[in-house]
């Protein structure tokens, strides 16, 4: 990916970071604030784990269709959670603290850069679950799909993270950053899809790039209706 058109570091991004109180509890409140390099520090040596053992049980060409494979059911699975789950229809107490503590909170303060990857008490019981999911699905192919699946989720909470905070001149980058403020700012409830538009065509979701979107500011990309 290209040099930041703007010179910014992450730490000059959680300097600019606007957060709102989650919990009155003050333990809770500090574990719901995640450093943006903690999914990195967590998951990289799981990748490198995991693609390690399926080197010695599985031929190269299948590793890596397994691997590819597991990325593209991140995508799906990124739709599947952003759209039925953490916008789950607001029709009664429990789901609207579902969407609150799940992603609401995101959309009240969407420069809050401690907020804007999965704290490790949440995505590690996931990680797990999916581990323990695609082992029964495929015990031939699941350490390549799980690698792979989890390298897509990293690389969906670096894009998100930058989305919020930097600027590139990727026309790729440009593309999410646009799909991503359209649903911040101007439909919440189309574009659930980050890292691909695919699901959000195929589930009818998808608010495009029309003459009257295009006032939205592609830099900063925070001009609200």
């Amino acid at each position: 990916m290209e040099t930041l058109s703007r010179k910014k570091s992450i730490k000059q991004a959680m300097a600019e970071s606007q957060t709102i109180r989650m919990f009155e509890n003050p333990l809770l409140e500090r574990l719901s604030h995640v450093h943006p390099a903690t999914p990195f520090v967590i998951y990289i040596p799981v990748v490198a784990a995991l693609l390690y053992f399926a080197v010695q049980q599985v031929a190269l060409l299948q590793l890596g269709a397994a691997f590819g494979l597991g990325m593209l059911f991140w995508t799906f699975v990124e739709y599947c959670l952003h759209r039925f789950l953490f916008h789950i229809p607001q029709t009664n107490r429990v789901f609207k603290a579902i969407y609150f503590y799940s992603h609401g909170i995101h959309h009240d303060a969407p420069r809050d850069a401690t907020r804007l990857v999965m704290p490790p008490g949440a995505s590690i019981p996931l990680a797990i679950g999916f581990f323990f999911l695609y082992r029964w699905i495929s015990p031939a192919y699941y350490l390549p799909f799980t690698a792979g699946f989890i390298s897509g989720y990293l690389i969906y909470d670096f894009l998100h993270f930058s989305v919020h905070f930097f600027q590139f001149r990727n026309s790729y980058f440009k593309m999410i950053k646009r799909n991503h403020m359209m649903h911040h700012y101007r439909a919440a409830l189309k574009n659930f899809g980050f890292t691909s538009p695919v699901w959000d065509y195929i589930g009818g979701s998808y608010f495009g790039s029309t003459a009257a979107d295009r006032n939205i500011d592609d830099n900063s990309g925070l001009k609200p209706l």
